[in-house]
């Protein structure tokens, strides 16, 4: 089965940028003001979730009021803890910081996961529209092409991605990397638990709150042969409407 996600940046006006964000599990919007030069007001809505307690992690994004503007987008996490965080709001939080920074008038990226054979897919990245990355990886390891063959997803891409590539190459293949990595949920019945799992690795799995943090039965789609579908009921949001 295929897992596909949408991101589209939009800047309002010279202070403000709006961001969304939908793929089979996920429906995320962020909206942010700056000086141009620091963050001065950030807001987030769960649209679409796994989680009831996914919500209130939009809260957790006040924690970033005040950060400088950079146009790397995985600045945020030097900001904040980011397993306190909603890891889907605070990319997209990131990303909209990111294009405040480079002065990004409108961005959108499309990802394309396969589902894997042994082990084995081939994640693919456009941006405006062009084919920008694509790889081959096998379990967490990408294979192909160079210079990214013999990185692991798990372990250390992020500050190799930082310090080896092009800022808007790294920002691409960061967010190649976690769609590669969450796209692992197809293969599983998520609707089968009823509590979110105590991993400890974002807002909702935190034990304290997974226990209580019930399941959104029926939150997962398909936009496998949909595409078009992702990201098609923020279009008046990321165009100014108020309405959230």
């Amino acid at each position: 089965m295929l897992f596909r996600r949408r991101i589209v940046i939009q800047a309002q006006n010279a202070h403000e940028v709006r961001a969304a964000l939908e793929d089979d599990f996920h429906h995320f919007r962020v909206s942010i003001r700056h000086n141009s030069e620091i963050l001065t007001d950030i807001n987030g809505w769960a649209v679409r979730f796994p989680y009831d307690a996914c919500p209130s992690a939009a809260n957790q994004l006040r924690g970033l009021l005040g950060m400088p503007l950079s146009d790397i987008a995985h600045s945020v996490n030097r900001q904040t803890d980011a397993k306190l965080q909603c890891t889907h709001l605070l990319d997209l939080a990131g990303l909209a910081i990111a294009a405040a920074a480079a002065n990004i008038e409108q961005r959108h990226y499309e990802i394309a996961v396969p589902q894997r054979l042994l082990g084995a897919t081939s994640p693919s990245l456009w941006r405006n529209g062009e084919l920008y990355l694509a790889w081959k990886t096998q379990g967490t390891q990408i294979t192909a092409p160079r210079p990214y063959a013999g990185i692991d997803l798990n372990h250390g891409m992020a500050s190799w991605a930082i310090r080896t590539l092009s800022t808007e190459e790294a920002e691409a293949a960061l967010i190649l990397r976690r769609c590669t990595t969450i796209s692992r949920g197809r293969e599983y019945d998520l609707d089968a638990n009823e509590h979110a799992a105590e991993t400890g690795l974002c807002y909702a799995q935190q034990p304290i709150r997974a226990k209580h943090a019930r399941r959104m039965v029926g939150s997962t789609l398909d936009f496998g042969s949909q595409q078009e579908l992702l990201c098609a009921t923020d279009q008046a949001w990321l165009n100014g409407d108020n309405a959230s």
